[in-house]
């Protein structure tokens, strides 16, 4: 569902999220919260107080989207557990182990930091 690609970059909200929020919340919290535009390509990522589920807010180049996720058994990992300046970056690759319910995604980084040529 999401390009894999090394030029979209994934942020985490660092703490609990409300999630009847909607894309205006959503995109509320990214401008003010992490003083990014989500107009930008990026992926954010939103997870419920109960961590059984999950949101990302992105916008596919036409309108801002939603993909939702609630989780029927277990709980998300929780990303903010490995926060480091109030930020959490993930690759696309641990967009998709978390939305799959991988729990090593909350610990450590699973990919190699972004690089340029």
């Amino acid at each position: 569902m999401f390009a894999s690609t090394r030029n979209v970059r994934v942020f985490a909200w660092p703490e609990p999220v409300d999630l009847r929020r909607g894309f205006d919340g959503l995109y509320g919290l990214v401008r003010n919260g992490l003083d990014m535009d989500p107009l930008e390509g990026d992926l954010f990522l939103f997870l419920g107080k109960n961590a059984r589920r999950a949101k990302v807010l992105f916008f596919d180049g036409t309108g801002l989207c939603i993909f939702q996720k609630r989780l029927m058994t277990g709980r998300f990992a929780r990303p903010w557990e490995r926060a480091c300046d109030g930020r959490i970056e993930m690759t696309v690759t641990e967009l998709a182990l978390f939305i799959e319910g991988c729990a090593l995604v909350a610990r450590e980084p699973l990919s190699t930091a972004r690089f340029s040529l």
